[in-house]
């Protein structure tokens, strides 16, 4: 029955909002990571990413020029993260987010933060984004033009990455939920490899195998590998091969694949 109401919803969306072909043709060209996807991906991430448009709102800077074409490119790159789920559990992956607000520039945050000693640190920090649970995602507009190629780089998958982690929680603690083909341990002990590594790189004072901005938190360790995962699939699968082939199965994608058949073509 759920199943034939969403045909119902969606058909009818469709009636009412047609599908903007040569605005989302532009910005698959745009981005290499929507150009690497098959004909099938392409579609299904557009449909996805028109409604998305339509349930979310895009709060943007005033006077900022920012067509519809730039709108898709930018919530595509969130639909991403999704596209290898069920719609169903796709649209309730987002059903947290209520808004994406798009800043000129990186922005600073006065921090609180007690140290192990349980001493309080304050002072102030700049992002190129930010998200809260059941808040906005909060986007640098700059990062966000940055965003969208094989550099390893992309503010908006590593901000949408929390807000999947935050699902089944209050906090981003690189734990989200997950389906039933993997168990919790064998994600603790994947990502714990990892996050021993980081730090026994530092320790060493040795350069780590991915940003070591992961090493600071689990939830920036999550974040951190699903940007690699998209944007840099083959830097995250040398590194981590084990974590690699985890996150493909969390996703059912494999952007590896996607990115040497994009390159080769």
């Amino acid at each position: 029955m759920l199943s034939k109401w969403r045909q119902w919803r969606a058909a009818r969306f469709d009636a009412r909002h047609p599908f903007p072909q040569a605005e989302w043709q532009r910005a698959c060209k745009r981005l290499p990571l929507l150009a690497a996807l098959n004909d099938d991906e392409r579609q299904r991430l557009g449909q996805r990413t028109w409604r998305l448009l339509h349930r979310k709102r895009l709060t943007l800077p005033d006077g900022l020029e920012f067509d519809l074409s730039d709108r898709l490119s930018l919530l595509a790159q969130a639909g991403l993260l999704t596209l290898g789920w069920s719609e169903a559990d796709a649209e309730e992956a987002f059903a947290g987010i209520h808004e994406i607000v798009v800043l000129p520039d990186a922005f600073r945050r006065r921090v609180e933060e007690m140290d192990e000693a349980g001493v309080m640190h304050e002072y102030t920090d700049e992002r190129v984004g930010e998200t809260w649970h059941q808040g906005p995602v909060v986007l640098s507009l700059a990062d966000v033009r940055d965003s969208g190629d094989w550099t390893g780089f992309n503010v908006i998958i590593h901000e949408l990455s929390h807000k999947l982690d935050m699902d089944n929680s209050l906090d981003a603690d690189g734990f989200p939920p997950l389906s039933s083909d993997i168990a919790g341990r064998e994600w603790y002990q994947t990502f714990m490899a990892v996050w021993n590594d980081l730090q026994a790189h530092l320790e060493r004072g040795e350069p780590t195998p991915i940003d070591d901005y992961a090493a600071t938190h689990p939830g920036e360790c999550f974040a951190v590998c699903c940007e690699l995962f998209f944007s840099a699939p083959d830097v995250l699968n040398e590194a981590y091969p084990a974590l690699y082939a985890l996150l493909r199965r969390y996703f059912r994608q494999d952007p590896l694949t996607r990115m040497r058949a994009y390159q080769s073509a």
